[in-house]
């Protein structure tokens, strides 16, 4: 982190990097902290979290601004790393919110992708059996013996209409039948 002391003109500042004494600091302005935030949150505001995370070249706007402004003061700013950035709770909850939506709106337009690829491959299937009839009795036999090779006690024969159409004729249609009245009945009415 970047700060700045004035020190005045009896007092000298000892800067140490890493452990090794550098040579002392005069008086006037020594680093410039106030600087470094307000620029640090008038580069990041406009951006959002996701162009943070991905844009590198903050960290060189930042140090090109910061040093402008210490310039006057004889500062040279050499290098300037965005380490952390602090959000407030409820932001992070909003963002893993907006990511949860994102998310889902992914998974939604993935599916109606497989579900449209899905109907055209059907459609092509029927226009195969439109043009090949025999199509369709392979099918109906392939399935047979998919029903066939299961566990189950419970077997659906499909049959197609028109093999259960002549038998559909030949039933003969219901006759009504209407109550008749005793004559005793006729007489109390």
């Amino acid at each position: 982190m970047l700060f700045f002391r004035i020190l005045r003109e009896y007092e000298r500042g000892v800067v140490f990097r890493l452990g090794r004494l550098l040579h002392p600091k005069g008086p006037g302005v020594v680093a410039t902290s106030q600087i470094a935030q307000t620029t640090l949150r008038s580069v990041l505001g406009p951006h959002t979290l996701d162009e943070l995370l991905s844009e590198r070249e903050i960290n060189a706007i930042l140090q090109g601004i910061i040093d402008e402004q210490t310039a006057p003061w004889g500062i040279k700013v050499s290098v300037v790393e965005v380490k952390d950035v602090e959000i407030p709770a409820e932001m992070q909850r909003a963002m893993v919110r907006q990511a949860e939506a994102e998310r889902e709106r992914r998974a939604k337009i993935i599916n109606a992708e497989g579900e449209y690829q899905a109907s055209e491959r059907l459609k092509d299937a029927a226009l195969v059996i439109e043009e090949h009839p025999i199509a369709l009795q392979l099918r109906y036999l392939q399935t047979l013996l998919e029903i066939g090779g299961s566990n189950s006690s419970t077997i659906i024969f499909p049959a197609p209409i028109d093999l259960i159409k002549p038998f559909l004729e030949r039933t003969p249609e219901p006759r009504t039948i209407t109550p008749s009245v005793e004559p005793e009945q006729r007489r109390a009415a």
